[in-house]
């Protein structure tokens, strides 16, 4: 499905109609605006209604070639990422790992975003919540505080897909039930044998089978391996009541990321996270005091999707071969973020530590 292709990106431009500048989109409005002349562009729509695409007819029509977008992108050989260049630029950082990457565009044929959630959170407030979160790190490295410092901070589409789903799960185990039993024993008191009695729990096990129902709205899969799923999930909730229909206005002035994990795989990381839920609606329909589940066998039915695209400000780092992220939910402020340990720092640290010990003892020492 991927063929050669000139190194040209797919991000959309639409020039200023006053100065011919690109506009770019202003995060928390609607509209494009000018970095140089203020002149804005609104959006057009933003009320249409948000619409499930049918998963199996999806499937029929992937295997048929529809229905897809033809999309250049740039793949980073560190982190895996793919996303685009800047127009006329050939060289970059990677905005996921901050390795230098250059343009070896290639196509590929994707679904196409149906809808995003637009960027709400400014990148000056996104650097405020970057600085805030470097001055509580104490042992970080000077490195890290420059980055911060250089505002180096990209606003990134990144891609995901939401699943609704009904189930039907047979299953087997067994009910446990507790009764209470009286046992008599043996005591030591004041040196004689007595006989006491006490109350023993115990538990009654039946074997059980039944069929119990789900249904499961908007659950959220990351699209892509380039950030790790825990980070994913960390920068939850997203505000998904808010999405709207995807335009290319929203994506001028920002980095969008292609989708590494396909429609199917999806769903089959969307079954992970259905099967506690449904183990918890069988523990309930087993009921008793005890539950234990044996077997478990789910049908899935009424599969819809929706593949939309979630804003973040990502600052991405290299330090001592390692690569570090810092992450910002761009519609929540949510701050997520890796960091490295600056050896000397931690050793001055526990220096001082030591010397601020060793004067007590001296101190306390003369005293006596």
């Amino acid at each position: 499905m991927e063929s050669a292709a000139d190194p040209v990106s797919a991000q959309p431009q639409f020039p200023c109609v006053k100065c011919g500048a690109d506009l770019i989109f202003a995060p928390g409005t609607t509209a494009l605006a000018c970095p140089y002349c203020g002149q804005e562009n609104q959006i057009s729509g933003g009320s249409e209604a948000v619409e499930e695409s049918d998963y199996t007819a999806a499937l029929a029509e992937l295997a048929a070639g529809e229905p897809l977008h033809e999309t250049l992108a740039v793949k980073c050989t560190s982190c895996g990422a793919e996303s685009s260049l800047p127009p006329n630029v050939t060289a970059d950082k990677c905005p996921f790992c901050g390795v230098p990457i250059v343009a070896k565009a290639v196509s590929r044929k994707l679904i196409q975003p149906g809808y995003l959630l637009p960027f709400h959170v400014a990148r000056e407030k996104a650097m405020e919540c970057f600085r805030s979160w470097i001055a509580s790190r104490w042992f970080a490295p000077s490195a890290l505080q420059q980055s911060a410092e250089t505002g180096n901070m990209a606003g990134i589409y990144m891609p995901a897909w939401t699943y609704n789903c009904d189930t039907a799960s047979r299953y087997t185990g067994q009910r446990g039930d507790d009764y209470w039993v009286t046992e008599t024993y043996l005591a030591t008191e004041n040196g004689r044998s007595v006989t006491r009695t006490r109350r023993v729990r115990k538990t009654r096990w039946t074997p059980v089978s039944g069929q119990v129902q789900d249904s499961f709205a908007d659950l959220l899969v990351r699209a892509s391996d380039s950030l790790p799923e825990d980070h994913f999930h960390a920068l939850e909730p997203w505000d998904l009541q808010n999405l709207v229909v995807y335009r290319d206005d929203y994506l001028a002035g920002f980095v969008c990321e292609s989708y590494q994990i396909d429609l199917p795989a999806g769903f089959e990381h969307a079954k992970e996270d259905m099967e506690e839920p449904i183990r918890g609606t069988i523990r309930g329909d087993i009921g008793g005091d005890h539950q234990q589940i044996s077997s478990v066998s789910t049908r899935y039915s009424n599969i819809t999707f929706k593949h939309i695209l979630l804003p973040l400000w990502l600052s991405a780092y290299h330090y001592r071969d390692q690569s570090y992220r810092f992450m910002v939910n761009a519609r929540t402020g949510e701050v997520q973020g890796q960091r490295p340990y600056s050896f000397w720092k931690i050793t001055l640290f526990v220096s001082s530590i030591l010397a601020v010990i060793l004067f007590i003892v001296l101190l306390v020492n003369m005293n006596r």
